[in-house]
Order: C-alpha cells, then sequence, then structure tokens
C-alpha cells in the first residue's frame, strides 16, 4: 500500500495537507461566490471577473502555484456552471482566474523589463481568444463592439491594456499589502499541525 504524506514543502516549510484543502476550498468557494455576482451585477462583467482572480493572488502566496492551479481549475469549472454572465466566465477562465499564477512565475523568473513584456504578450493573447471565443462560441453581436456605428475592437484592446497594467499594479500593491498585515495570522494556521 502506497502511504501518501501528511504534508506538503512549501518554501522549505511543512504544510498540512489537510489545511491546505480547507484553506483553497474556502478560496474557490469565495472565487465562486464573487462570479455568481456577475448574473445580479450585469455590468461587473469585468470587474468582478478581475475580482475573483485575487483569490488565486492568496492561493498563490499562501499554498504554492500547484495548489493554486487546482483552486484556479475548480472555481473555474465552477463559475461556469453557477455564474449566468458567461462572457464573465471566459474572462476569468482565460485571464483573470490564471493571471495572478502566470504573474508569480513570470515575475519570479525574468527580470522586470522582460516579465513587464511576457505580462503584456499572455493579456493580449488571452483578450483577442476571449473576444473570438466571445463572439463565436456566445454569439456575442459584433455590433456590440460599435462606437457610434464604427467597429472598433482594436481600440478596446488598446484601452483593454492600460486597464491591465493598472490592474496589473493594483494586484501587486494587495499583495504586498496581504503579506504585511494578514499572511502572518494565515501562515500560522496552514502550518498547526
Amino acid at each position: 500500500m502506497l502511504l501518501i504524506p501528511d504534508f506538503d514543502m512549501i518554501g522549505g516549510v511543512l504544510l498540512n495537507r489537510t489545511v491546505c484543502l480547507a484553506f483553497g476550498s474556502v478560496l474557490t468557494a469565495l472565487a465562486t461566490a464573487v462570479m455568481f455576482l456577475t448574473g445580479v451585477i450585469p455590468v461587473g462583467t469585468y470587474a468582478l471577473s478581475g475580482l475573483a482572480g485575487l483569490t488565486q493572488m492568496i492561493a498563490v502566496m499562501e499554498l504554492g502555484s500547484g495548489w493554486a492551479w487546482a483552486v484556479y481549475a475548480a472555481s473555474s469549472l465552477l463559475a461556469s456552471l453557477l455564474a449566468a454572465d458567461k462572457e464573465a466566465v471566459l474572462c476569468y477562465v482565460l485571464i483573470f482566474g490564471c493571471y495572478p499564477i502566470v504573474k508569480s512565475i513570470v515575475e519570479r523568473r525574468t527580470k522586470r523589463g522582460s516579465a513587464l513584456v511576457l505580462k503584456l504578450l499572455f493579456f493580449n493573447a488571452a483578450a483577442v481568444a476571449e473576444f473570438f471565443l466571445a463572439m463565436y462560441l456566445l454569439h456575442v453581436p459584433q455590433n456590440s463592439y460599435n462606437i457610434f456605428g464604427v467597429n472598433l475592437p482594436w481600440l478596446f484592446l488598446a484601452l483593454g491594456n492600460a486597464v491591465f497594467l493598472l490592474y496589473d499594479y493594483a494586484a501587486s500593491l494587495l499583495a504586498m499589502q496581504y503579506w504585511r498585515k494578514f499572511h502572518p495570522t494565515v501562515s500560522k494556521w496552514l502550518h498547526s499541525r
């Protein structure tokens, strides 16, 4: 019989798997609840998707990227089943849900200038994929990208890049504040035996 140890090693520190599973489940439920709100608050398609994605930031910091991918997968599946706004679900699955994990990997492994370029490449590829999937899979009408009768999806992409850079900066600031104020308490709980 193969015995699986009860502890994971993250950053040289033992983490109790049961506590990690419970914490990851709470983060999954929180992301799913925020995504569910996209059906209640229709103008929150992008803002609520971005907010739900911040739970992945906490998962990365506290549990590591392996657990964060599991939280992302579970919350993406639950959001696709429970959220009424399917375009918001697409934004979450393709951009905001996985971005905090990608951000941590890119920032850890590359220099600052290269990291910014890679993050923008990720966003643009995901945003273009989301645009085409929304049009062809969700049947979002092409005239929803019109301003005064002119089709301007490239303008929306340029504005999206500016907003994405603000989101990236805000996520970094939030991560620093979380690390200072909440990490010591959460870390004690996660490392309990």
